[in-house]
């Protein structure tokens, strides 16, 4: 089963970028190296990416035929999504185990299954959900 490995970072302003915290980020990268490197040689990593700063995004909603585009994230937060990591594990508790390794000071990661056909869904909500869009397809 597929995990999405939702990697958080909290949001400091960043404009002026302290020699402090630069070094900072470069450890928490290289971390992250070290941990997909890790995850490769046993065969769990599948895909990694680091997004670009939040001033980067935009954030586009459809409601009701009415389009908007505002800049940045859907909602203020203390930390925004600063990457992922896709990983393949037995279970969630693997997959627990396998983020455990990854050993960071400044980050959050949130582990979350990916819904692929044929995956074991947990949730209630989840399994309802894809019981109605199987009825209407059928």
């Amino acid at each position: 089963m597929k995990y999405a490995c939702l990697v958080y970072i909290e949001d400091k302003k960043q404009e002026a970028l302290s020699e402090e915290l630069l070094n900072a980020i470069v450890a928490e990268c290289d971390a992250a190296a070290a941990w997909q490197a890790e995850l490769k040689k046993g065969g769990h990593h599948v895909f990694s990416a680091g997004l670009q700063l939040v001033s980067t995004a935009i954030t586009v909603r459809n409601r009701n035929g009415k389009l908007s585009m505002t800049d940045g994230p859907f909602a203020e937060t203390k930390e925004f999504l600063g990457g992922f990591t896709i990983i393949e594990a037995r279970d969630m508790n693997e997959a627990l185990r396998l983020v455990s390794k990854f050993q960071t000071r400044m980050l959050t990661i949130e582990v979350r299954p990916i819904k692929e056909p044929n995956a074991e869904l947990t949730d209630p909500i989840d399994r309802k959900i894809a019981e109605a869009i199987q009825r209407s397809h059928s």
